[in-house]
């Protein structure tokens, strides 16, 4: 990879490498030949089952906040959308903490950008004091524009790990939360 940068001014080149356009602009030209990654070492396992939990869990959902980045989502607010948008009917916010495992303020927090946006909506229960949160029209619409870019990242992450193990990666998990709450 090589960058050039060249500065002239009307005195002349002003940094080796720069060019500075008449507007006082810098111009920039980058050639990046593609290389080959070196291969990455192995990640040594944590002797503590939560770090390692936490550890892959920052990972993987770091792969998939930059991938919905241009959608303007992050995944954790792409899987209220997608929760509330399988749901069928309207929850209420303490049954959407339950199951996804997220507990009250964290919950709001997340869900509070998502309200103002218009992406869900408060509406009433059985009774006058309960709310439940549903899916807007605006929301479904963020979600399918979000939806490929999700799916390109699930097919990436399935691939690298192959089927058997993303079909276990996916059981273990399920069985992790079903462990925490048996507890």
């Amino acid at each position: 990879m090589w960058l050039s940068l060249e500065t002239t001014g009307s005195d002349g080149p002003q940094f080796p490498g720069t060019r500075l356009t008449g507007h006082g602009q810098v111009r920039t030209h980058m050639n990046m030949a593609r290389k080959a990654l070196a291969p990455t070492p192995p990640v040594p396992s944590l002797p503590c089952a939560c770090a390692n939990m936490r550890r892959a869990a920052r990972a993987v959902t770091q792969l998939y906040d930059a991938a919905l980045r241009p959608s303007g989502l992050r995944i954790t607010q792409f899987t209220l959308l997608q929760v509330l948008a399988t749901a069928g009917a309207p929850m209420t916010q303490g049954a959407l903490g339950d199951f996804l495992a997220v507990d009250s303020t964290t919950l709001s927090r997340t869900l509070r950008p998502l309200e103002r946006a218009k992406w869900i909506r408060r509406v009433e229960g059985s009774d006058a004091r309960e709310r439940r949160i549903e899916l807007a029209g605006l929301g479904r619409r963020a979600l399918e524009r979000a939806t490929p870019a999700w799916e390109r990242t699930q097919r990436r992450l399935r691939a690298g790990l192959g089927r058997r193990d993303w079909a276990a990666l996916q059981e273990v998990l399920t069985a992790a939360v079903e462990a925490v709450r048996r507890a």
